[in-house]
């Protein structure tokens, strides 16, 4: 299995704060995670509120939690039971932002090697940007949804 470098990692930030800039977005906050949900890299832009670090670093540890891009959390959360819902919430100690926005790195064959999440503007806005990042990098993102 392929390590997720900070190499890539700076690669992905560059290009996905790039990206919200091109398309005119709010500022951005990205938050990478290793495999193992250990931050790998970070950058907010100016004027970021307070808590768009916390929330990029859900949205990213959502998707490394279960296994699965931020639409289909955000379904399946959806869908669940209140129960289900809170235990998930407890498990984690509250760290699941399950919205897209938190998107997958994967490596050539597959594996997962780390995981993306960013906030600032509309979810689907920080997915835009995420995937930007992740495909520059060479890596394959996984948002949930077919690409």
């Amino acid at each position: 299995m392929t390590e997720l470098t900070l190499k890539q990692a700076n690669q992905i930030i560059e290009t996905a704060l790039k990206k919200g800039q091109e398309l005119g977005f709010n500022p951005l906050t990205v938050v990478i995670l290793d495999a193992g949900g250990h931050m790998k890299a970070m950058q907010r832009q100016e004027k970021t509120s307070i808590a768009r670090r916390e929330i990029a670093e859900g949205k990213a540890y959502g998707t490394l939690a279960m296994g699965f891009g931020g639409r289909e959390l955000q379904r399946r959360t959806q869908k669940g039971t209140p129960l289900f819902l809170g235990a998930i919430s407890d498990a984690t100690g509250g760290r699941m932002v399950p919205v897209p926005g938190g998107v997958l790195i994967k490596d050539a064959g597959g594996n997962i090697i780390g995981a993306v999440g960013i906030s600032g503007d509309l979810s689907e806005n920080d997915e835009i940007c995420a995937v930007a990042g992740i495909l520059a990098a060479g890596l394959v993102p996984d948002t949930g949804d077919p690409l």
